[in-house]
């Protein structure tokens, strides 16, 4: 996902399978709605933060005979991204590593700059932000979206997935980046110089049996696998045991018929 070069930020949940099954979830449809619009064949997109593809896929479909560049940190889940292109007869992506806090790209390149679920892990947001301006041609189009951990919503409540929350927030802050970003991109667009800014809204709902036992395994398993049950225990935010404890609230959340869970995203379209 994000990059991860500064040595001040580290991406809290790493690509394990736990995550990666998230990523892979993500569509244009559930996670770009509010860009839809401006979207059309054509165009040409840089996809920041690009993870296992299925988004990036998405939206190269859209804009498609328009050139898309997928930007990802990691060089190992590009070849995951390479394959979903691949699988659905994409020609128009092309794949890169680099860091979103330098991006090795000329000014003025694209007609739409796109980052899902990026600026919450990076050290310096509104630096980034500078960068996918920079990147963006006159006119055109910064897109980004992040969750708000802090205002997740779930019922029924218990003490293990509160403590859950709070633990989250710890870490991720310590590893440097800021969890409950939806509410700060309004204003990190504003510092990094935008005067033209669409902000919006969206959430994710888990609330079906299939949906939840999806949403509760995955979380229980990256509490206990994943980089950021690593990150943690190595900075002495909770030991093992303690996250086993959170990964069977999880799993306890999931298994009740009345259970229900809200992501909100805060989502911005800035002109450059």
């Amino acid at each position: 996902m994000p990059s991860t070069s500064s040595p001040k930020a580290v991406y809290t949940h790493g690509h394990h399978e736990s995550v990666l099954r998230s990523h892979r979830w993500r569509t244009a449809e559930n996670s770009a709605g509010y860009l839809l619009p401006r979207l059309r064949p054509g165009l040409s997109l840089l996809d920041v933060g690009c993870g296992p593809g299925t988004l990036t896929a998405d939206l190269a479909r859209l804009v498609a005979p328009g050139p898309v560049t997928a930007l990802d940190a990691a060089g190992a889940v590009l070849d995951t991204a390479r394959a979903e292109a691949a699988a659905r007869g994409l020609d128009n992506v092309r794949f890169v590593t680099g860091d979103a806090l330098a991006l090795d790209l000329p000014d003025d390149s694209f007609d739409v700059v796109h980052a899902h679920q990026v600026l919450q892990h990076l050290a310096d947001p509104v630096a980034a932000l500078r960068e996918l301006r920079r990147v963006c041609r006159p006119g055109g189009t910064v897109a980004v979206r992040d969750g708000d951990y802090a205002g997740m919503h779930w019922y029924p409540t218990s003490s293990g997935m509160d403590h859950w929350q709070r633990l989250y927030r710890q870490v991720a802050r310590g590893a440097g980046g800021e969890p409950d970003a939806g509410r700060r991109l309004a204003a990190w667009a504003r510092a990094a110089g935008f005067r033209e800014i669409t902000a919006s809204a969206s959430v994710w709902c888990f609330a079906t049996p299939e949906d939840r036992a999806w949403w509760s395994g995955l979380w229980a398993d990256r509490t206990v696998a994943s980089d950021y049950a690593a990150l943690a225990v190595a900075n002495g935010h909770a030991a093992p045991e303690e996250l086993a404890a959170v990964a069977e609230s999880w799993r306890a959340w999931g298994a009740h018929p009345d259970a229900w869970f809200a992501v909100p995203h805060g989502e911005l379209l800035c002109t450059a």
